[in-house]
């Protein structure tokens, strides 16, 4: 059964917990995790993008010169694409890129990502993750006592305190046990969980 360190608000080690095999103990699927990534950052694409085709761009209604006799390539338009400031070949339109993954692949493939996680060592449960105030300097003196570079920090519920203290620090995600992203913790060095938030997670995820 895997472990994870217990660390308290200052960074110091204060015990070891153990995780759960079904969701931190599972052989990684790496095609699944992929699969997942790939959704997600297609999912977050705008698809906003637009250029105009021949047919759209204005002018061009005369043909240039005569078909034959000028010694020159024959031309119907002056917004054909070889044209300067003429239609662009296969222009994108705006368009929807999202799209679903089975709900039974993308549970796998979060349960792929912690397993990694945890396998690396790189799992940190936190006997409470909480700041009194809202003070980015004492989020990055926690991050730093723990070594973390790159970091997403979960949470049971939504921590006002924790979420700004930490926004505006490079590289720090936060989120809560309800709501993982596959993308996030492969995109993360850490993974740190309030100890709450573990319990959540091993309860739904299971």
């Amino acid at each position: 059964m895997p472990k994870a360190t217990v660390v308290d608000m200052t960074g110091k080690k204060v015990g070891e917990v153990e995780l759960s095999d079904a969701i931190f103990g599972i052989e990684p699927n790496q095609a699944v995790v992929h699969e997942a990534v790939k959704n997600h950052l297609a999912n977050c694409r705008q698809g906003t993008q637009s250029a105009l085709t021949r047919a759209e761009v204005s002018g061009g209604g005369i043909k240039p010169w005569r078909q034959k006799g000028t010694g020159r390539a024959r031309q119907g338009s002056t917004r054909a694409p070889q044209w300067t400031h003429g239609g662009i070949v296969f222009a994108p339109k705006p368009r929807d890129y999202s799209y679903t993954i089975n709900k039974k692949v993308r549970r796998l493939a979060l349960k792929s990502a912690l397993s990694a996680k945890a396998a690396e060592g790189n799992v940190i449960v936190v006997d409470g993750l909480n700041l009194g105030e809202i003070k980015t300097k004492a989020m990055a003196g926690f991050l730093t006592a723990v070594e973390a570079g790159k970091a997403v920090l979960v949470t049971s519920e939504v921590n006002e305190n924790v979420v700004l203290s930490a926004r505006n620090i490079p590289g720090v995600v936060t989120t809560t046990a309800k709501l993982l992203s596959v993308y996030d913790i492969v995109n993360a060095k850490q993974f740190i969980v309030d100890k709450a938030a573990l319990a959540v997670i091993e309860e739904v995820f299971a």
